[in-house]
């Protein structure tokens, strides 16, 4: 053991086991890798969760909302435990946070339970995720160590949606729907148990909670998104729909008004005031709320409607993942040549004719025809606007705000796609009663008695009726998730103002993106 290990070892809080690196890098990389998988994973097993647990197709969108909005809505306060009481105990409470919601998720009999579950693994998420990226800094000194921990760091935060896609298949067809969640227990307690062992707390660092302002912000957007998602199934005049409208602008009110007035606030205001930055967290609120919604009902497409299996159904999303990366390398590279305007045009303008292609998915579709093409189109913008954003979103900053600047950037992607597949989901239900008040007649001329008896159970279409109903959702879904993709393609074409100085005075500040 050298001199430097020694003193490292007495200090209050060191490592019991110094000069492991490897072994801290992989305890750190297995805890964003599990957080970033759990936004995916789940994805796969929605079919099942659904016949399951008897979910609605609307309320079906809450086991990915859950988990989104807390997760996203307590980010930055995540980030800031980890400063105030110590990252590496922050990070173990985050760590079995998160699997002690895995296991309770895993065993919902109800489904409130695997909602409830799914918001306390956001929280969970929230604590751990920004912590982890953190660690890095303390654990691995600055220079080539540090630049490869980061370099680690970000392929698994980007490597981690196919892995999910794939896992979340296999898990689902091989054993049972719920080992998506169970999955998260044995690994959680090892990292649990491997941190203290390999990764020595940081040094605390005075400051204040901004528990107000995290609170109304996440309580806010839940209640936005609940007001869409009620409104797709009561309708507008509905009074919880009202309510929760009422309820999320009252919440969302008070929620600038005491960021305007904290000495610490979660979410500093003052991020908003350069152009460029808040442009890049529009373009990146209106790409996820796409994201999400198309990640959702595709997923639903290629089950319900094509009848592939999970397994199927995971492979069939790997080329999304492949395209995004392509873009996000791509970008990576010219960047610094062309500045970042282009490849958010180019990029958003891709993500559109996606969007639109995908308006015309019909129950006729192929994955071929109308999966698949759609589908590269998107990823390969989404993949041109990743990195790029990252950059825009820091340009400009001080040093010790660009944490503050990324972090609000990954929040906007978490509740930017909440918001989006509410809305979305609002859309589907209303044309999806539509079509079918025109397939009920049809299905009774045409339906076997034994269909009709399921019919009278369940009140949901069987074989070809009920594809119509839920491609046409889909389809018609689609046309708000284009709309979107146009705001962020204006916003990127008259509010995106980035000249090359910027960029070069960056000089990496930028992070990896973080879920």
């Amino acid at each position: 053991m050298t001199t430097s290990q020694l003193i490292e070892e007495q200090k209050p809080g060191a490592a019991r086991r110094q000069g492991h690196p490897g072994i801290a890098l992989t305890v750190i990389a297995a805890c964003q890798l599990m957080v970033v998988l759990d936004a995916t994973i789940v994805n796969i097993a929605l079919p099942h969760i659904q016949d399951a647990l008897k979910f609605s197709t609307t309320d079906l969108t809450w086991v990915v909302s859950a988990y989104t909005l807390t997760f996203g809505g307590l980010l930055l306060l995540g980030a800031r435990a980890g400063d105030i009481l110590g990252r590496r105990r922050v990070f173990m409470t985050g760590i079995l946070l998160f699997t002690f919601a895995s296991l309770l998720g895993g065993v919902a009999q109800e489904p409130w339970q695997l909602l409830a579950a799914r918001a306390l693994q956001g929280v969970g998420g929230a604590i751990a995720s920004p912590t982890s990226l953190a660690l890095i800094t303390t654990t691995f000194p600055e220079g080539p160590e540090r630049n490869r921990a980061f370099g680690v760091f970000a392929a698994v935060s980007a490597g981690g949606g196919a892995i999910g896609l794939l896992t979340g298949g296999m898990l689902t067809e091989w054993l049972d729907w719920r080992w998506v969640l169970f999955v998260n227990v044995p690994i959680g307690v090892l990292i649990a148990f491997l941190t203290p062992l390999y990764i020595s707390e940081s040094e605390r660092h005075p400051g204040r909670f901004d528990i107000a302002g995290a609170m109304t912000s996440t309580l806010g957007m839940a209640s936005l998104v609940y007001g869409f998602i009620r409104a797709a199934e009561e309708g507008w005049r509905d009074d919880l729909t009202l309510g929760s409208f009422a309820a999320a602008v009252v919440l969302l009110l008070a929620f600038v008004y005491i960021e305007t007035r904290a000495k610490e606030p979660i979410t500093p205001l003052r991020m908003f005031a350069d152009r460029n930055r808040s442009g890049t967290y529009v373009i990146m609120l209106s790409l996820a709320a796409a994201m999400f919604g198309m990640f959702f009902y595709i997923v639903l497409f290629v089950q319900n409607v094509l009848g592939y299996s999970p397994i199927k159904a995971g492979v069939a999303f790997l080329p999304v993942t492949f395209a995004i990366a392509l873009g996000a390398g791509l970008s990576q590279r010219f960047l610094p040549v062309l500045g970042p305007k282009p490849f958010m045009l180019s990029g958003t303008a891709l993500v559109v004719v996606g969007l639109v292609w995908l308006t015309y998915i019909s129950p006729d579709s192929s994955y071929l025809s109308g999966v698949l093409g759609p589908m590269l189109v998107f990823g390969f913008g989404m993949g041109l606007n990743f990195v790029t954003a990252t950059v825009t979103a820091v340009a400009g900053v001080a040093p010790h705000e660009a944490g503050a600047a990324s972090g609000l950037l990954n929040a906007m992607q978490q509740v930017g796609g909440s918001l989006g597949l509410s809305i979305l989901t609002t859309v589907f239900g209303s044309a999806g009663k539509d079509e079918a008040k025109k397939q009920v007649p049809r299905f009774l001329a045409d339906g076997s008695p034994e269909q009709k008896a399921e019919f009278a159970r369940t009140h949901q279409l069987p074989g070809p009726w009920g594809h119509e109903v839920l491609a046409h959702g889909i389809s018609t879904a689609f046309i708000p998730a284009a709309a979107m993709g146009v705001l962020g393609l204006a916003t990127a074409w008259f509010v995106i103002r980035v000249r090359k100085s910027d960029l070069e005075a960056l000089s990496g500040t930028a992070g990896p993106i973080v879920g």
